[in-house]
């Protein structure tokens, strides 16, 4: 099994993960924000993760520390589960429809984190959500795991469908990039 199990406790939110990248989808636990727990259940099970995360945060705040922090141990699991990455493809990319929406995400596991997302939204919430986190939550994962990503809404209107292409893209092309591959015998670089 390739995974990781991280804890993280500040002032503001405390935070267990557990991650399997080779798992078969399950998704397990709740970080208190209804339509959050449903995005990360969509990338657990697009990516065939299995993900477990509890998570006590400032909600009476509003949803930022909860969200970003969630993020940050996320992509500190990924990196973890990954180890060496001996033998894993490294790149992955996806191209995902969800209705009107179309999106792009491409990952690159180097070891130099980068993030760009290209994808505006026209209202501030959905949900308990608020949709400006979505950038936030990617840019924590992606310097947590210390991957190159990046995010492009190719087409949307939607808001819960955009952000939930983003996160099911994102999980496809994970799942891409975390795959082993018997004709690598060392580190791509």
């Amino acid at each position: 099994m390739r995974g990781a199990e991280i804890t993280r406790e500040t002032k503001e939110t405390q935070i267990q993960l557990e991650l399997n990248v080779d798992g078969d989808g399950t998704f397990t636990g709740t970080s208190g924000i209804g339509f959050f727990d449903h995005m990360l259940n969509a990338f657990a099970r697009h990516g065939f993760f299995d993900l477990d995360v509890e998570v006590e945060g400032d909600l009476y705040v509003d949803c930022h520390h909860t969200i970003e922090d969630v993020g940050i141990v996320l992509g500190e699991a990924i990196k973890q589960a990954v180890g060496d990455k001996k033998g894993i493809k490294r790149y992955g990319s996806f191209m995902l429809p969800m209705d009107e929406t179309l999106m792009l995400c491409a990952i690159d596991l180097s070891g130099r984190p980068y993030f760009v997302m290209d994808c505006d939204f026209t209202v501030d919430r959905v949900g308990e959500f608020d949709t400006e986190m979505v950038r936030e939550f990617f840019y924590a994962v992606s310097y947590g795991s210390m991957m190159n990503l990046h995010l492009k809404k190719l087409h949307g209107e939607n808001n819960h469908h955009m952000i939930e292409a983003a996160f099911k893209a994102f999980a496809k092309a994970l799942d891409g990039a975390t795959s082993m591959d018997p004709r690598i015998t060392d580190v791509l670089s």
